[in-house]
């Protein structure tokens, strides 16, 4: 029935996707878009869902983790019950992982990164649901959560270490009349690393998981095209294999994003600490 339904989709917004396909072609906007399965925003208002469809789902996927989180916590038990004990399985894994990284500080940003973990996590998996939209396929979303982390690291440093303490880290933390001399070529060698980092962010995620996008939509193009050539019922699911693989990838890279996020905390830390 989905690939049905899709197929009916698919031929009538043929044109625009071509003519989509020739602005981002020759560098107009729409790039990814043009190549992405539609999804429930797609059926409101085209031009809508252009703009605000990532929101949109980004804020369906924030609103089910609250809902989780309230019910959880509201029927929390002494012996946990099946959502309890998931919920606390996941969260003790998630700070056993940050603390192998930061030690003690651990207690401190698992709050924060725990929730970065699962909130990309979960928006990168929703978008294998029929018509349903990965936030993370758009730059949009991808650029905010890298800035966030971007800014909540720098005001770590700066808390930390002192506006003294930060601005000597960004020297190279010279401590002889060697590394004070390389200091005027470290430090904007270090800017430009720090800065380097939010676009690092942003873009590998919004790669990744628009690359699985345009791949399972290929598939699911090439099911309805067989299904048109065959005069079969219903749709080949060619892209069954690429789903499950989406589903591990999505995984690796909510897991590489959360990482270096942290790596970025310890980076800032008093060194010592460590």
């Amino acid at each position: 029935m989905y690939n049905r339904l899709l197929f009916h989709i698919l031929t009538t917004t043929h044109d625009a996707g071509a003519q989509a396909a020739g602005h981002a072609a020759e560098g107009g906007h729409g790039g990814g878009d043009s190549h992405e399965l539609p999804n429930l925003v797609t059926f409101i208002n085209k031009s809508f869902a252009h703009h605000y469809d990532a929101l949109i789902y980004a804020g369906v996927v924030a609103l089910f983790m609250i809902v989780v989180s309230v019910i959880t916590y509201r029927k929390r038990q002494l012996i946990p019950g099946r959502l309890q004990n998931l919920v606390e399985m996941l969260l003790e894994g998630l700070y056993n992982l940050f603390e192998s990284v930061m030690g003690k500080e651990a207690i401190k940003y698992t709050p924060f990164l725990g929730t970065l973990f699962i909130y990309i996590w979960f928006m990168n998996l929703v978008g294998l649901i029929p018509f349903f939209k990965s936030s993370t396929s758009s730059i949009n979303t991808t650029a905010a959560l890298a800035i966030t982390v971007f800014l909540y690291v720098q005001y770590t440093g700066i808390r930390r270490l002192g506006l003294w303490g930060y601005f000597h880290h960004l020297l190279g933390s010279p401590r002889d009349a060697v590394t004070w001399a390389l200091a005027p070529i470290n430090l904007p060698i270090h800017l430009v690393g720090e800065l380097a980092k939010p676009f690092s962010l942003a873009l590998r995620l919004f790669g990744n998981i628009t690359g699985e996008d345009i791949l399972i939509a290929a598939f699911v193009s090439l099911g309805i095209m067989f299904m048109a050539i065959f005069g079969s019922p219903i749709g080949f699911p060619f892209q069954i294999p690429f789903i499950l693989l989406a589903m591990l990838t999505s995984t690796i890279q909510a897991l590489v994003f959360t990482m270096l996020s942290t790596i970025y905390f310890v980076m800032v830390m008093p060194h010592e600490e460590h």
